[in-house]
C-alpha cells in the first residue's frame, strides 16, 4: 500500500464496510485481540514495513474502565481519565487506532502492542488507551505492508481520518 492508494480512499461507513475497504487495500488479519495475544498466532504477520489497524465492531456504545490492561513500562501509569477517555472518543467509526511498523518489524510491533495489552512492562505507549475499553479483547486487529515507508503512510492515514471525523482516531494521541 502507498499513500497514493489513499488518495481516494475515505473511512466513512460501518464495521463490514471498514473491513471490504481496507481488504481492498490490501489488510489481512481481522483477528481478534485476544487470539493475537499468543504469541503462535502472530506467525501468519509478515516481517515487513507496515501498517495494523485496531477495529471495533460496535461503533458505539463505548464501556471505559478507570483501569486498563496497559503494562506499566518505566513504572508509568498507562491509564487516563473516564473523561479523557470520553474527550478522545470518536463517534460512528470501527477505526480505534492506526499503528505503523518500520521495516521488517511489523510482527515484532503488533507482538509488543499485544504484550503491554497484557499487562506486560513493554514499550508500546502508543494506542494505549485500547486497553481501557472494556471490550479490549474482542477488537479486532488487522496488517498490510507497505510499498513506501510506513511512517509517510501512516501519516497519511490519520490524516485522512482527521478530514473526515475532525479528530484523531480514538487511540492515536500523536503523530
Amino acid at each position: 500500500m502507498t499513500t497514493k492508494d489513499l488518495e481516494k480512499f475515505n473511512f466513512k461507513g460501518d464495521y463490514q464496510t471498514m473491513v471490504d475497504k481496507l481488504t481492498q487495500l490490501g489488510f489481512k488479519g481481522f483477528k481478534p485481540v485476544l487470539s493475537m495475544k499468543d504469541k503462535d498466532n502472530r506467525r501468519e504477520i509478515p516481517e515487513v514495513g507496515g501498517l495494523y489497524i485496531i477495529l471495533r465492531s460496535d461503533a458505539d456504545n463505548a464501556e471505559f474502565k478507570e483501569i486498563g490492561m496497559g503494562g506499566f513500562f518505566k513504572d508509568k501509569n498507562p491509564n487516563v481519565s473516564i473523561s479523557e477517555l470520553n474527550a478522545n472518543w470518536v463517534e460512528n467509526t470501527p477505526v480505534m487506532y492506526i499503528g505503523k511498523a518500520k521495516e521488517g518489524r511489523l510482527r515484532k510491533r503488533i507482538g509488543e502492542y499485544m504484550r503491554f495489552g497484557s499487562g506486560k512492562k513493554v514499550g508500546h505507549w502508543g494506542g494505549r488507551l485500547i486497553w481501557q475499553l472494556a471490550d479490549a479483547d474482542a477488537l479486532i486487529v488487522c496488517w498490510c505492508e507497505t510499498e513506501e515507508d510506513s511512517r509517510e503512510v501512516e501519516r497519511k492515514m490519520i490524516e485522512k481520518f482527521t478530514d473526515e471525523f475532525g479528530k484523531r482516531p480514538f487511540a492515536n494521541l500523536a503523530d
